[in-house]
């Protein structure tokens, strides 16, 4: 039974369903824009770049060459942050948020159609599946495991 379920996991590795672009932006830009967006404490006032690469679990100057194509192509705005002349906080441009929201909104749509085609029962069990399937690896703890027999060849 592991083995089906890693194959069905593998299946979606495959279908590459993350890497798609949407409204013509790459899957990072995207991420990005929500996380930019979706700021709870202050919108306006943006968020900063090492914020950012927490967020989107990349290095900081990953971040700030996705920063910079996002800016050139007007979706984004740095502004000097208020209280630390030495922070750079990023908030998003009327067109920004728009890409943001056509994006969620294809995401929702995406979903829906999901849950149109599993049926409303099949798709709360899946949801609770996937919610345990995330709880299980967040608390499983991977340990090398031992080679079979000595003498593989990998320097014994």
């Amino acid at each position: 039974m592991g083995e089906e379920l890693l194959r069905a996991f593998r299946l979606f590795r495959r279908a590459d369903w993350r890497q798609k672009p949407v409204a013509g932006y790459k899957p990072s830009e995207i991420m990005a824009l929500i996380c930019i967006g979706n700021q709870d404490d202050c919108k306006s006032c943006g968020i900063q770049v090492s914020e950012l690469s927490r967020m989107l679990r990349v290095t900081s100057p990953t971040v700030t060459q996705l920063i910079k194509g996002m800016e050139n192509d007007g979706l984004v705005e740095r502004n000097m942050d208020q209280t630390d002349r030495r922070a750079v906080r990023v908030t998003l441009t009327d067109k920004g948020e728009s890409i943001m929201d056509q994006s969620l909104a294809v995401f929702k749509t995406s979903f829906e159609g999901l849950v149109d085609y599993l049926g409303e029962e099949d798709s709360r069990k899946l949801a609770e599946l996937l919610g345990r399937v995330f709880e299980y690896f967040q608390e499983r703890v991977f340990e090398p495991v031992e080679p079979a027999h000595k003498g593989d060849g990998f320097g014994d």
